[in-house]
């Protein structure tokens, strides 16, 4: 298992490879987007992580990047790659996929199903 250096990592982006997501092509939006990273030399500057369920199943696949605590639903290989082109290397991010956003706190943007309040 290797072991990174973060020193130069910008973006973290966890990628969503539970049970709703691999159902929505949680794998094939893991593997375009890391293949884009690469195409894009960006590999120094940008570090995933396949993740377990991330509690958003209805937003399957789900894809968040941080620091900016951006959440993206419906993630395809097609959005993915634009997500590291975009959001990632030029820092436009993908409206039409974001469902939260941080700004103190969590922000939905109404793009999403309201969700339930864990107590």
């Amino acid at each position: 298992m290797a072991t990174w250096n973060l020193s130069e990592t910008q973006h973290h982006v966890l990628i969503c490879n539970g049970g709703s997501c691999m159902k929505h092509q949680g794998e094939e939006v893991t593997l375009a987007i890391r293949a884009e990273i690469a195409a894009q030399g960006a590999d120094r500057f940008i570090h995933t992580t396949r993740t377990r369920c991330n509690g958003r199943c209805q937003d399957a696949c789900v894809v968040t990047v941080y620091p900016e605590g951006v959440w993206y639903k419906d993630m395809t290989p097609e959005s993915g790659r634009a997500m590291v082109r975009e959001h990632l290397l030029q820092g436009n991010i993908l409206q039409e996929h974001m469902v939260y956003s941080f700004k103190d706190r969590f922000v939905p943007t109404g793009l999403g199903p309201e969700g339930v309040q864990r107590n």
